[in-house]
């Protein structure tokens, strides 16, 4: 019998880091799942009132949240530059297309740095259309200082802030969540 074969100290520390890293892979595959799980579910709902900040539009104006109280509204942090906000954008765009008129809005708030020029020619690069806001301090820390690109918050009709979303929210899942919250009773 090989000393391999027969699992010779030599190997065991390897197996051991083995296994540590498969599991911190697995630890990190559930953190990333299971917020959009229970969205899509309707599990472990919070229910706090949203914050009450006014957002900077892309456009020049503003937009208190507030305002769109009666509507389910998907409050998004993301960045041109980073590659799960830009995976998830066709997913977003593609509920806010087939559930606007029912009373779903996304709200992308940009957290990039670029020359403002920049941010509506990769919108419309990327055929986003939905409405943007730029990251202001005051938006940022109404979130809870968001720290994780992205980051998203699905808020419901009576303006509840019901589910958070740290990493890429997948399209499914999101109309999943949508659809259920828009036949909740106002």
């Amino acid at each position: 019998m090989t000393p391999e074969a027969s699992g010779s100290p030599r190997r065991t520390p390897y197996r051991l880091v083995e296994l540590a890293l498969w599991a911190v892979v697995g630890l990190l595959f559930v953190a990333r799942v299971v917020p959009q799980a229970r969205a899509a579910l309707g599990i472990g709902s919070r229910a706090m009132p949203a914050p009450s900040v006014t957002l900077a539009m892309l456009d020049g104006g503003t937009l208190p949240l507030q305002d769109l109280r009666g509507q389910v509204v998907l409050v998004n942090f993301w960045a041109s530059w980073c590659p799960p906000c830009r995976a998830e954008m066709p997913g977003f765009q593609k509920v806010y297309d087939a559930k606007h008129a029912a009373g779903f809005t996304v709200i992308g708030i940009s957290t990039d740095e670029l020359p403002l020029p920049a941010v509506p020619d990769f919108l419309r690069e990327h055929a986003i259309t939905y409405p943007v806001a730029l990251a202001t301090a005051e938006a940022v820390d109404a979130f809870g200082g968001v720290s994780v690109l992205p980051s998203s918050f699905l808020i419901d009709r009576k303006g509840r802030l019901r589910y958070t979303v740290h990493g890429m929210f997948a399209g499914v899942a999101l109309q999943a969540a949508v659809e259920r919250l828009l036949a909740e009773r106002r």
